[in-house]
């Protein structure tokens, strides 16, 4: 009995959750086209790739596992004054024991308009589209109508009719943002977005369930105290229907060694730490490597809510891997100090 209502409850909060907001993510900074597409190749280089991977719930229920993966190629255009950046944004996530699956495909593709003639300051306005496929599986759950006596019977009809069990639908988001410098000692930017733009539906039944608007509101700042030592803040603002998400946070990162090889080649290594916090909800401790055009992180999600008695105060852990670089050739955007950079 105890395990039927334990079934039934997670199968009922998994599917809550899914349908009253998306995925949410504690390094949230390494997923820019997740907050808003205006954000998309606001950094220092023409190409940044970024991965997470985020494994929740693992100690408590069936966990609730996310991957997502972007790709971001910026470039002058015009007479390299302003710069377009071309992405995609890709996930894919699986929760519970119904295996509830979402998988994204969304192309971006954000316009960096420069606001004066130091040409330091940039007005960004992005657009993302792409599909979305949703998928569960019934076999795996059971139902009280399989139940007589308190025993199960797998072959007994469930009563339920599920109309779908895959659902796919379009999705648009669009956003702006606005990026500047802090007198050379670093740079800040600013943003709002929008999804969801279209309240596309989502159900797997007759009954109509419509993916709500997500407002986000992004701000983040970067400055160098010296030439070993640099901080990044970084806030962002959610509001879903009647979900509301508040995280924000530091990192501090110190610069440890220049290593020179042959032929002039630089081997850059620092690391980083700092504190997220989600508010009403968790503590996230973040370490980060960056070695080179390479940065690997690591966060886990202390649980500070009403569900620390359940958890113990586990959450979920993150591991995210990025890189940062220049191309070769006339379109790249090095030694434009111009370009829109974080």
């Amino acid at each position: 009995m105890c395990k039927r209502i334990l079934n039934c409850f997670v199968l009922l909060l998994v599917l809550q959750m899914t349908r009253a907001q998306d995925i949410h993510l504690s390094q949230f900074y390494e997923t820019p086209l997740l907050r808003n597409p205006a954000l998309a190749g606001i950094f220092t280089g023409d190409v940044r790739v970024q991965a997470v991977y985020r494994n929740q719930w693992q100690s408590v229920t069936y966990p609730y596992r996310t991957n997502t993966l972007s790709a971001e190629y910026k470039f002058p255009v015009g007479y390299a004054n302003d710069f377009l950046t071309i992405g995609l944004q890709t996930f894919y996530d699986v929760a519970g024991i119904a295996r509830l699956s979402t998988a994204q495909v969304m192309p971006a593709v954000n316009f960096h308009k420069a606001l004066n003639e130091e040409k330091n300051s940039y007005l960004s306005a992005g657009f993302m589209a792409g599909y979305v496929q949703r998928y569960f599986n019934d076999k795996n759950l059971t139902f009280d109508n399989q139940y007589t006596g308190g025993v199960y019977n797998p072959s007994a009809p469930s009563g339920e009719n599920f109309a779908y069990l895959k659902r796919g639908f379009a999705d648009f988001a669009a956003g702006l943002s606005f990026s500047s410098s802090l007198a050379n000692a670093g740079n800040y930017y600013l943003g709002v977005s929008l999804f969801h733009l279209t309240k596309p539906s989502e159900s797997f039944n007759q009954k109509e369930f419509v993916l709500m608007r997500k407002f986000q509101a992004n701000a983040g700042v970067k400055a160098s105290f010296n030439d070993d030592l640099q901080f990044r803040g970084e806030v962002n603002f959610l509001k879903q229907g009647p979900f509301t998400e508040i995280m924000l946070g530091g990192l501090a990162t110190y610069h440890i060694t220049d290593m020179y090889e042959e032929g002039s080649n630089i081997k850059s290594v620092s690391v980083s730490g700092g504190l997220f916090l989600r508010l009403n909800d968790a503590a996230v401790p973040v370490v980060k490597l960056n070695y080179n055009n390479f940065e690997v992180g690591l966060s886990y999600d202390v649980n500070i809510s009403k569900l620390t008695t359940a958890s113990r105060g586990r959450g979920g852990y993150e591991m995210s891997l990025s890189y940062k670089g220049f191309l070769s050739g006339y379109s790249s955007t090095h030694g434009l100090i111009t370009c829109p950079v974080f």
